[in-house]
Formats: structure tokens, sequence, C-alpha cells
């Protein structure tokens, strides 16, 4: 794999510690303590500011700005403005100077510096002691989370104690709209009001171009009433300016509660009154209250969602960081959102979505949280118009959902990959098809879903073509998930996967003209589909052209096999990453693999495939495969896995959980790869868990790494807790909530009763 650990964080079970302060990894530590609540999410800074490289990232999930410049390339099809998270609000804010002196991390002097992120509470915290010029050591404490379901609501906490001499403090405290997009001296946000209040202050910020608002506001309250307080309303910043005198061992505490309400509809905030007004209601929440029912929540999460790995305490540090993060970045709280590749931790990837979200995110929240799923399912749903816009744009019909997103606009201005992958609308309807696996939800299956089928099932064959025999059905020139290879005709992924969504389309809608027949009046009304159009569409599925060999092994693409052949083992580890190393077209030019592709299908599709197809297809593909995708390792370990590989799936596997943790890809420091993360969820559940859901029935074959002892996880299946834990000597299958199950286990049907059923290997 030519990837090291580079281990800077403590292992521990539940937390995620540093001990010590190390400049070379301040911005790895700023992604790595990143909070989030869906709805906002805010790099581990240092409030009180620093002389360090860092990234200062405080973002709105749906909060975005236009790109400054139109692409000059103004051919039809080619994106021309792009859209991108925008950094916003520093409602942190916080500057300290002791005796005049100012605090700064990387200048001042600092010891016994250590921070800690508890999985437990989602509470960040950090001490440190700063020694100033005369002498007098000063011990600071800080504090700070995101509340998860008063998602509005952020609070911080900082603790300062004299510890040998008596000190003077000054604090300044505010909400700052300076913040620098991505180290940019450009402004995008203007500042439309600005209030101070009481004890604290509010400020609202409107972008340039979109036009949506952020209202931010806070209220301090101290351990003590400060010697004086002054107000601070400059032009892009409102706060207080505090000072108070401390004696040795006296603690001063200030606790700030920031409310920051989005308005995302571009329409803007025009009412300041009544924007202030539900400020003041939020105001209301307490620290104690709101720190009680945060812990309250994790505690819930970890009931139903913790994966317990006894034998490699690196690896359950890991999956837990996982878990957790998979919940701040997602757990369904708005349909408006999606997931993306960063989260909401770094500015990398604009805060697009990908394809990722339905092929590798969704099954995470399909076992955990279901309404999450479907929220995931709604946003491609309410932005179906956009895909029917980018359709056209590319003279098809139908709908192409785009393969870079936040609003549902295309925005990737690489016309290779906007232009010619359709995995976005493919994976839609596969995520459509899995949902289906797991809820009976013939609403949404009926309106949205089977809309939403119906137009890419257009676009696909409109995208399509036969060849000048009329012999055969395919997609010519198109970049399948192997991204090293463009204008290619066939790939199989493509092809295979536009025919498995025209196949669930026309059998979903011969459900709904059984099943409900005002349904399918008005699906039929909505997209005016026709009878001549449907029998085409079957017509272009039952000719799809899917290139197989006797033995089972799939051809990537039409003249894969003809290609010039590179050893992967034999490029320099100088080489990686190889868009940096490679001109851009030598990368195209022969049979290395980026990621998984054929493989990929196999995955998704896993159940329609017997062992030898898979087994031949990966011992073909895998030597070729070069894993410059984060998500590639995890799919390769499942299917070895399954396969019966087990050094190679442990190989696989062995970065998975820690890639962020451990800093492997050398880029943690510009953000989670959130999407790997759910893959490594994956790695486990559909790796060693042996679990697959693309069947009628649930289907568990488990193994155990050889390393580990025992491990457990959780899954919710139909109504039914499952809770599994597997032993080298048995494994267990223990059921709540629901009498009985029938499911296929190693093969075998067989049915799970409420309580503990027990299982011997072989």
């Amino acid at each position: 794999m030519g990837k090291i650990a580079d281990r800077y964080f403590e292992v521990d079970p539940w937390v995620i510690k540093e001990r010590g302060l190390d400049s070379a990894y301040s911005e790895v530590a700023e992604s790595i303590f990143s909070l989030g609540n869906e709805y906002a999410g805010v790099r581990g800074y240092h409030e009180e500011g620093t002389t360090d490289a860092s990234l200062l990232g405080s973002y709105f999930n749906g909060i975005y700005e236009n790109g400054r410049h139109l692409n000059r390339v103004q051919y039809k099809g080619i994106v021309q403005r792009i859209h991108f998270m925008v950094n916003t609000v520093d409602w942190l804010y916080t500057r300290i100077r002791l005796d005049g002196e100012a605090v700064t991390i990387g200048q001042s002097h600092i010891t016994d510096f250590s921070r800690e992120l508890d999985l437990r509470s989602g509470i960040l915290t950090k001490n440190y002691v700063v020694t100033l010029s005369s002498g007098k050591a000063v011990k600071l404490s800080f504090r700070r989370f995101l509340h998860m379901e008063k998602v509005e609501n952020m609070f911080q906490e900082i603790t300062v104690t004299p510890l040998n001499e008596p000190v003077t403090l000054e604090m300044k405290l505010g909400a700052d709209f300076k913040t620098k997009h991505f180290g940019e001296d450009y402004r995008y946000w203007q500042i439309l009001e600005k209030k101070v209040l009481p004890q604290g202050g509010a400020i609202l910020g409107e972008t340039n171009t979109t036009k949506q608002t952020l209202l931010s506001a806070f209220t301090l309250d101290y351990s003590q009433v400060p010697d004086q307080v002054a107000d601070i309303n400059e032009e892009y910043f409102v706060g207080k300016q505090l000072t108070v005198s401390l004696e040795p061992q006296q603690k001063f505490l200030v606790r700030r509660h920031a409310v920051n309400i989005a308005e995302k509809s571009g329409k803007g905030q025009k009412d300041w009154v009544s924007g202030l007004d539900t400020v003041e209601e939020n105001f209301k929440l307490t620290w104690e209250t709101a720190q009680t029912s945060q812990r309250a929540y994790w505690k819930r999460v970890w009931q139903n969602e913790d994966i317990e790995i006894v034998g490699d305490e690196a690896q359950q540090q890991g999956i837990r960081f996982c878990i957790f993060q998979l919940n701040q970045t997602y757990h369904g709280q708005d349909p408006r959102n999606n997931i993306g590749a960063k989260g909401l931790t770094g500015e990398a990837y604009s805060g697009h979505a990908f394809w990722d979200t339905e092929t590798c995110c969704l099954p995470y929240y399909l076992f955990s949280n279901l309404e999450a799923a479907k929220n995931l399912l709604e946003f491609r749903y309410h932005t179906l118009d956009q895909a029917r816009n980018r359709a056209k744009e590319l003279d098809c019909q139908g709908a192409c959902y785009p393969i870079a997103t936040l609003n549902g606009n295309e925005s990737s201005d690489l016309w290779q990959h906007a232009s010619l992958q359709f995995q976005p609308s493919s994976g839609v309807a596969f995520a459509i098809w899995h949902y289906s696996k797991f809820a009976d939800d013939r609403a949404f299956l009926y309106r949205h879903g089977l809309e939403m089928l119906l137009e890419i099932s257009r676009f696909m064959v409109s995208r399509g073509d036969w060849d000048q025999n009329g012999e055969y059905f395919g997609l010519w020139s198109v970049m399948g998930p192997d991204e090293f290879q463009m204008m290619v005709n066939h790939n199989t992924y493509t092809n295979l996967m536009a025919k498995f969504s025209i196949d669930y389309a026309l059998t979903l809608l011969k459900e709904v003209q059984q099943n409900s027949p005002r349904d399918y009046e008005a699906i039929l009304a909505k997209t005016a589909v026709t009878e001549e159009e449907l029998a085409q569409w079957r017509r272009c599925s039952d000719h799809m052209k899917i290139i197989q060999t006797e033995t089972g092994l799939f051809e990537q693409h039409e003249g894969f096999f003809q290609l010039p052949h590179v050893d992967i083992h034999k490029i320099p580890i100088t080489d990686f990453p190889l868009y940096h190393h490679w001109s851009y077209d030598r990368i195209y030019r022969n049979d290395m693999i980026k990621q998984p592709d054929v493989l990929m299908f196999l995955f998704l599709l896993n159940q329609h495939f017997t062992t030898e197809v898979k087994r031949v297809n990966y011992d073909f593909y895998e030597p070729k495969t070069i894993h410059e995708s984060s998500l590639s390792p995890a799919i390769h370990s499942i299917l070895a896995a399954e396969l019966g590989k087990e050094s190679e799936a442990n190989s696989f596997f062995e970065f998975a959980t820690r890639m962020d943790l451990d800093n492997y890809n050398r880029n943690t420091r510009e953000g989670l790869h959130t999407t790997s993360i759910a893959g490594a969820w994956m790695n486990i559940i559909y790796g060693f868990g042996g679990v697959r859901s693309d069947a009628d029935k649930l289907v568990i074959a488990p193994t155990i790494p050889q390393d580990w002892d025992s491990y457990s996880f959780h899954l919710h299946y139909k109504g039914a807790h499952l809770f599994i834990a597997v032993t080298k000597a048995d494994y267990r299958i223990d059921m709540m909530d629901k009498a009985e199950l029938s499911i296929l286990l190693q093969g075998k049907e067989v049915l799970l009763k409420e309580g503990s059923n027990t299982f011997n290997w072989g």
C-alpha cells in the first residue's frame, strides 16, 4: 500500500488525546478535534489565536458562495461557475492578555499542554500553563461543544487561574466575520446589522452572491463580576472587553452561549427583530441542561451503534472515532443536507457531496438511523429539477445528478468528470432500491423514488446509443469509477448500473400500477412517460452491452484488456500521489486502476454474483489497483474477507479506521475523509461481519481477524435491534424489539428468535 502511520495522538478506547504542543501537527489536530452537529461544524482551532499554521474554519451545512470568476471555457455543458461551502463567523473568538502580555499559541511560553476529545460526550477540552516574562504562571482551561439536537446552540467555557502571583486578566470575546476562506484576502460576507446586548452581542452577515444570512449572537456568564466590561462594535465584529484582577488560585470562569441562525433560502433574514427574539428564546437553554442532554445523546448513540473490539486498542479507538464523526457530520437533522467529502471539517473538495454518499455512506444510516437514510434520498428528490437541467445541458433528457454539488447544481468545472461520470445518477437509483430493502415506505417509493428512477432511466437511454448494426446498446465516451480511464466505451460499471436503474424503474412502475392506480396515473402525468418510451427502455436494457468472458471475468471497458501494462509495484513511492508527479495524460495511457471499478459493482450488487465470479475478477483487478482513492482499500478488504483471503483483508483494513488519526495520506490537515470513515465502518460490518444487505433477507457470515480476541456490533433491521458478538469460540446474535426474523446465516436460512441465539463455527 505504501502508506505509513504518522501516529501523534495517544491511543485510548474513548478519548482522543494530545499531550504536548507540536506545531508540525497544528492543522492535523484542528481536523481531528473538529466538532459538528450536521447543522454546523467548527475545526479544532485555538480560539485564543496562534502563530502556528492554522485553518480557522467555521461552517454551516448549506451555506455556500459562488465562484467569483466565470469559467473562460464557454463550451456548452461545461460548468461556467462553481459554488463552494464558505467559511463563516468565528463565534469562538477569544483574545487573552495577562498583565498586558498576549496569550498566543506558538508564541507564548506554554507548558503542560493537553487536549482531549471525549467521544462519550462530544466535549473538547484543552489545558495548559502559560508563564509570563515576569515568571508568573497561569493555568488556562477551555471547553467547547455543539448541541446535537438543539443545533443552533453552541457553548464555550474558559477558566483562568493564576498559580503563584496576582494577575490582571483582560479578555476580548465576540463574534467575528473577518474569517478568511482558504486564506483568501477577500470578504465573502457583508454585515447587515449589529447590536451590543447587555451580556453579549449579535451580528447579521449576508453572503455576497447567494444572499444567505447568518445571525450570530452570544451571551456571557461569569463566575464573578469583572472589574470592567466594555462594549466593542467594529465593522465585522461585535463583542465585549473584560478586565478582572485575580489573586493566586482564584479561578475566573466565563461561559459563552452562542446561537447561530442560518437562513439558507437566499431571500435574506429581513426580520432582524424576529431573529433576535429567536436568539433570546434559545438563550434560555442553560449550560448545565445542554451538557446533560449532550451526554444523554451520545449515550444513546453508543448503546445502539457501538463497535467493540477486544485485542486491538488502536482499531478500537479508530472505529469509535469514525462512528463519532459520522454522527457529527450527519444524523438526519435536515433533509436539505447532504454529506460532503470532508463533512464540516475543512474546505478541501469545497464541501461538495459526491456519489460516495449513496454507495458508501448510506449503509451506515440504513443500519442505524433509517429516517436519516431517507433524508439523504430526499435531498436528491429536492434537487431533481437541477438534475433535469443538467441533463439538458448535456443534450440529453431526464435527470443527470451532478458529480460534485452542495445545492443540486453541478459544481465540477473538470469536464471529464462532470460530463462523463454518471455514477451519481445510477448511485441514486441504487440507493432507492437499497432503501427499499430496509423500509416498507411505499409512499416515498411510489412518489418521490419512482419519479427519480424514471428520470434517471430516461437520461441513461438518451445518453446511450446503439451500435451501427443495431445489435447492442451502451454508453460511449464515459468515465467509470476508475478515474484513470477517460472517454472509454462501454465501461461495465456504467452500463451495468444503467441497466440496473432501468430494470428497477420498470419493476417499481409495474408494482405501482398494480397496487396504487392513483399514484400510477399521477406519476405518468408528472413525468409524461409513454408506453412507447417504456418499451424503448426495456429494449435498451435487454440489449445492454456487458463485456464478460467465459471464465466470468468482466472487461472494465471495451479495449481494457489490450491496454499497455504497468507494474504498479515498481512505481517509486516518491511518485505518489500520482496527480502531483505524473503528467495528467500519462495517467490515462495504461491499465493501472485508481480505485475499484468492476469490483465496485461486485460489492454493491454482491448477491447477484457467484463466489467464483467475484474471485476471478478480484484476482485480476486487485494487482492493478493503486488505491489513490481513500475508499478503495475498504472495498478490497470487504471482498478479500468474503473470498477467504484473510491476510489481504487484514492488510487493506489495517489503516482504515485510523486513516485520519494517523494521517496515513499526509493530508488530514485539509479535513477528515468523511466518506472513507463510512468505508471503515463498512469494512468491519460488511467485511469481517460478513453482512450483506442487497438480498431479500439479511445476510450474516462473520469471521474474526487473527489478532482480535473478539468483536461486537449493532444492526437495526426491519424493526429488530441485532447485537452480534463474535469470539474465536463461537458467535452470538441477540435480537431485541422483534419476536422473530428470518436471515441467511453462513449461507443457510435461520430463524432468529427474540433473545440470545448462539452459533458454533462450522
